[in-house]
């Protein structure tokens, strides 16, 4: 599988069908899904069905989640990339990780990297993140990599408000995030 996008100590490639058990294992951990909004995974066929929808997407938008492996190690760790949100008619940043990968800088590395990529490769104009409130975590990963706060509004119809983070190549720049 080709490598996307390679930093000091991750590569990101596009997810496969010979990612669905590390994926299950990632969403159907109740702590990896907590602050996503979505419910654990119960099921491999669940897995199988949106690795099968992202594989659409990257051919259809260029881009999509990637796989985050450990290069050394060879380990995969979980996803990062770029989401085309149709209702909101933005790309999205997102990554989400195996809770023993927490803490060790591998979002922001890997948010860095994407970030970059989107901007010098895909030459998109905006790229957005979104986080629950409460989801300190990746606000800060946010706030790392350069994305500034735009607005506090709700992510699903109904929801309660999530914090709405943006960048653009000439905010990256100016502040000296390249």
């Amino acid at each position: 599988m080709k490598v996307l996008i390679e930093t000091e100590r991750l590569l990101l490639r596009e997810i496969t069908l010979d990612d669905k058990e590390e994926l299950f294992k990632l969403h159907s951990n109740p702590a990896v899904q907590k602050y996503t909004g979505e419910p654990v995974v119960k099921s491999r066929e669940e897995i199988k069905k949106a690795i099968e929808s992202r594989i659409i997407n990257y051919k259809k938008y260029g881009f999509g989640r990637w796989a985050t492996i450990l290069k050394k190690e060879k380990k995969f760790v979980g996803w990062a990339g770029l989401a085309y949100l149709p209702e909101f008619d933005e790309i999205d940043l997102g990554y989400r990780f195996l809770p023993e990968y927490w803490g060790l800088g591998i979002a922001t590395e890997a948010s860095h990297a994407i970030l970059k990529y989107g901007f010098d490769f895909l030459k998109l104009k905006k790229i957005i993140a979104i986080a629950f409130k409460d989801n300190e975590a990746s606000i800060r990963v946010m706030e790392k990599v350069g994305m500034e706060f735009d607005k506090f509004a709700p992510y699903e119809p109904g929801s309660e408000d999530a914090v709405w983070y943006w960048c653009s190549k000439e905010l990256i720049v100016k502040n000296k995030l390249c």
